[in-house]
């Protein structure tokens, strides 16, 4: 039977991950409370704590269930070094959902970040170097770099796209297009070709050394960067460092069907299970996701939501002062999620 009227609910997929990965989803879980109950949560194991107690990295179904979900949101999940355990389970969720694009905004918060700015990088997700096309013939090694303009064009679209929506004026194109003439080539070729379609947005480009200078030297004349799978990983690596910590920043996977979100960090293994991991980069994800729902069901409840949590995630750093280890402060992890809700509730 079909009830009229009823707001909708939706179905997320948690996977808590490795190391630090379960204490930072539970506390980003606690932080969105508020404004979650509407929000079905299956939990999922996988990484490299069930791979050890199972022999398998993942469960059977577990494709399916992400496919199924409105989103996920997971922690970091690891992947044994080397050429023994198994390949990564993120490029494999990214390639099986077909994840291309990849949203990392990144912010440095006054009074705690060594400087104040709002960057987003939109990374390519599921081609170049990381589509995991490599080998070995006798004593060399090699790894190709696969880039088509399919790919290149629907993750420009997708930051220009970004950008209109989310009230942004520029794009930069970072590229090696200078040494890697074919496969950067191409890729910066696309790009061109997609911003004269945005004449509202002003398109530019960096070569991927200089867009690494300028995050360090001057990150707020950026805005938002549009890049390939490998120089996306590293400088979304560089803009939380320049923020202040890998713990800041959240990110948000994007595919035609469905979405997964999760902090850029790692695991984290040498703090896992001591209280300290900063929790904001999860809980940014779960915004991302909040905001994601939102688009999705075309609930403005949701969106507006959204938009709370990012006020009261500020509130809690710059105000209140609320901070972990790694930017200085005494906090545990789950006395910052505890002071985002109290704010998330003031706000509501």
């Amino acid at each position: 039977m079909v009830t009229y009227g009823m707001p909708r609910r939706y179905h997320v997929v948690v996977i808590p991950g490795d190391g630090i990965g379960p204490e930072v989803v539970k506390a980003a879980l606690h932080a969105i409370e508020p404004v979650s109950e509407r929000i079905e949560f299956e939990q999922v194991e996988a990484g490299l704590a069930y791979y050890r107690r199972t022999g398998k990295p993942y469960p059977e179904g577990f494709f399916e269930k992400l496919e199924e979900a409105d989103a996920t949101l997971k922690g970091p999940l690891a992947t044994p070094v080397g050429p023994q355990g198994y390949r990564s389970i993120n490029v494999a969720i990214r390639q099986r959902l077909d994840l291309y694009a990849n949203l990392r905004p990144c912010r440095g918060y006054l009074g705690v970040s060594p400087r104040v700015f709002d960057i987003v990088v939109v990374r390519e997700n599921t081609e170049g170097l990381y589509a995991g096309v490599e080998g070995r013939f006798r004593d060399q090694a090699y790894a190709l770099k696969i880039v088509t303009r399919r790919g290149s064009e629907r993750i420009a679209r997708f930051a220009f796209d970004y950008a209109v929506a989310a009230g942004r004026r520029r794009v930069t194109c970072v590229h090696k297009a200078n040494i890697l003439k074919q496969a950067d080539g191409l890729f910066l070729e696309t790009f061109r070709e997609v911003a004269r379609e945005y004449s509202d947005i002003t398109a530019d480009e960096l070569i991927v050394d200089a867009a690494a200078y300028n995050i360090a030297r001057s990150p707020e004349k950026l805005d938002v960067i549009v890049t390939m799978n490998l120089y996306g990983d590293i400088l979304s690596d560089l803009v939380a460092g320049v923020a202040g910590s890998l713990g800041l920043c959240g990110s948000g996977q994007y595919g035609p069907k469905t979405a997964v979100f999760e902090p850029v960090h790692g695991a984290g293994f040498d703090i896992a299970g001591k209280g300290v991991a900063n929790p904001i980069a999860a809980i940014h994800a779960a915004r991302l996701m909040l905001e994601y729902l939102a688009r999705k069901g075309s609930d403005e409840a949701l969106g507006r939501a959204a938009k709370l949590l990012d006020k009261a995630i500020e509130k809690a750093l710059v105000e209140d002062r609320v901070l972990t280890p790694d930017l200085g402060g005494t906090a545990r992890t789950m006395d910052v999620a505890e002071a985002i809700k109290r704010r998330l509730m003031e706000l509501l």
